[in-house]
């Protein structure tokens, strides 16, 4: 992997500063200027080169980009809503996820392993564009929430079912009963090990009122809940969920003092618009070399596919749910639709795929492909649909649990 030299952070973060400025004034969505001053950046002659891998994703960006999200999330809301996204999440990714393999093998001639690996990648929502408008819009809290909480978790989910195809692709046996034995220890055996580091390393923390030292043990809780759980061969996602979960609701009240409160949300603010700035910065650098005109067609076949495969999973299982209290009004399923960016976490997915895929190649242009349509004409969009739609303001629903 390149590496990123000291001088080009220096620069990349004098870009994210005017980007953030730019953007904020003229009103457009973050992460889609991030990715268009990636890839300007990299069409200059100067070539600057920024590493993308699965590797520094994984370990370096998603951590503190999820324990973030998790930190700010309220336990009562979120359990509130739990049923609808834990469905959403694991039924959803398994609905879209097929749509589309389905759709590669028959009208691309896919392979079934090539098509499901493509499947399972673009099923991960990446919604942090979206998020941003929401707050920058003052978007309905619930919406936030259940857009928010759902992609955090088929996060995972996508990320769990990515290594059981690794152990297809790899010539190993899987047997339904061990399919479904992988899938629990991933996923319960990631939720144990963030639990298990965040209590830790609370109790620790309930000995002192250094902020510093406050923020020091929350940094050893994002990415030590996520190493261990991805040492352990468990879900590195989960465990930075719960991780942070635990911290943000049972945190302030018994170990993070008061004082130390607001200099450790500051702290992961900071680290979390560090991290997308840079991530989506690399995304666009890495768009701007993939040769997406050799795969105009297929690119074409396959945003069509994402969209319909999402929609298979979003409009049937909101009607699940419609004669209870978590029922989704049809704007919030539209917005659940036409939000559902692709991002990091597909994009990760797609740089891991084994060369023995054969269709390894396509994977990885036409998942650069889908992130950047999603980013640009579904992030720009989003804004003026969220308006349309008359879901910005104060949340008036009734569905949540008191």
């Amino acid at each position: 992997m390149a590496e990123l030299q000291l001088i080009d952070l220096g620069m990349l973060l004098v870009v994210t500063s005017l980007v953030a400025m730019m953007s904020r004034r003229i009103g457009l969505p973050y992460t889609a200027g991030l990715v268009a001053a990636g890839i300007v950046l990299a069409l200059l002659p100067i070539g600057v080169n920024l590493p993308l891998s699965r590797e520094l994703v994984f370990n370096i960006f998603l951590p503190p980009l999820i324990f973030e999200a998790a930190l700010q999330m309220p336990w009562r809301r979120l359990r509130a809503q739990l049923p609808l996204t834990v469905t959403l999440a694991f039924l959803g990714v398994a609905i879209s996820a097929a749509f589309v393999a389905g759709g590669l093998h028959w009208l691309l001639g896919w392979s079934w392993l090539g098509a499901a690996f493509f499947g399972v990648l673009i099923a991960a929502t990446d919604p942090v564009s979206v998020i941003a408008a929401f707050k920058e819009m003052r978007a309905e809290p619930r919406l936030g929430m259940v857009v928010e909480s759902e992609s955090l978790l088929n996060d995972g989910v996508a990320a769990v079912a990515f290594s059981i195809l690794l152990v297809i692709a790899g010539g190993g046996e899987l047997t339904p009963v061990a399919a479904v034995g992988a899938l629990a220890w991933t996923v319960l055996g990631g939720l144990a090990a963030g639990a298990g580091v965040a209590f830790l390393l609370l109790k620790l923390a309930g000995r002192t009122d250094d902020h510093l030292v406050e923020i020091t043990l929350t940094t050893i809780i994002a990415w030590g809940s996520f190493l261990l759980a991805e040492h352990l061969k468990a879900s590195g996602v989960f465990a930075a969920l719960a991780a942070g979960v635990i911290v943000g609701n049972l945190g302030w009240r018994r170990a993070i003092s008061d004082n130390g409160r607001g200099h450790v949300l500051g702290f992961w603010e900071y680290a979390a618009f560090l991290a997308n700035s840079l991530l989506f910065l690399m995304i666009g650098s890495h768009e701007a070399h993939q040769p997406l005109a050799l795969v105009s067609g297929a690119l074409a076949v396959v945003i069509i596919l994402t969209l319909l495969g999402r929609a298979a999973a979003v409009y049937p299982i909101a009607l699940l749910f419609r004669g209870t209290a978590l029922r989704l009004p049809a704007t919030y399923q539209h917005v659940l639709l036409w939000g559902g960016l692709r991002g990091a976490v597909g994009l990760a997915l797609a740089l891991a795929v084994p060369a023995s895929v054969p269709e390894q190649r396509q994977i990885i242009v036409l998942a650069f492909g889908v992130v950047a349509f999603s980013i640009f004409l579904q992030g720009l969009t989003m804004p003026p649909l969220l308006r349309r739609w008359k879901l910005t303001g104060k949340d008036t629903s009734v569905d949540e649990a008191p």
